[in-house]
């Protein structure tokens, strides 16, 4: 009986701090540019963060070659662009963020909590961002943008770094997370 009781306060204390978390969440489009954006942005973060944390942490520091970034290196250039990009919107990075030296952190753990962090501060960033603001001028690696532009510059910059990342991972006999699970699920057949 009090094992039954204590399940369902854990189960209900869950379902609660669930409910509290979505509705202080801003409100999702279910349509439009950022709703089509925030789909792709999720499954961007799943491949990204589940990459990384395939890496061991002694493959953080193999690179290709010389002068080129590691994979560590690659994981924490995204999450400074992640944080980066949206100052064009005027969202400044958290306060424990130290945007000069993120790149530099070569420890898997670190950097997969900042790249977790970095994609939901993007995330919180675009369900800010009322569609009426969608065309208002911002200012992009000095010139002339929109808010709009912004949001796809990102939406299309950190694609170009998760093609990297799988390069460097196939270099060093790591499956990616979705390729395994769809290896497993055709083995299962």
């Amino acid at each position: 009986m009090k094992r039954s009781v204590l399940l369902l306060l854990i189960t209900a204390t869950f379902s609660v701090a669930a409910s509290a978390r979505q509705s202080t969440t801003p409100n999702t489009p279910t349509s439009g540019f950022r709703s089509e954006f925030l789909r792709g942005w999720d499954d961007l973060e799943k491949k990204v963060v589940g990459l990384a944390e395939a890496f061991p942490q002694e493959k953080y520091a193999w690179r290709p070659g010389q002068g080129i970034r590691s994979a560590g290196e690659v994981f924490a250039h995204v999450a400074a662009g992640n944080y980066g990009y949206m100052r064009w919107l005027g969202i400044q990075p958290p306060a424990d963020v130290d945007m000069k030296t993120l790149e530099q952190i070569t420890d898997k753990e670190k950097i997969t909590q900042l790249l977790k962090r970095s994609f939901d501060h993007v995330r919180q960033a675009v369900l800010r961002v009322p569609d009426s603001d969608l065309e208002k001028p911002v200012k992009m690696m000095n010139r002339d943008g929109t808010v709009r532009e912004a949001i796809f510059f990102v939406a299309t910059h950190q694609p170009e770094h998760l093609g990297q990342a799988i390069a460097y991972a196939r270099m060093n006999n790591i499956v990616p997370p979705w390729t395994a699970e769809r290896q497993a699920a055709q083995e299962k057949k």
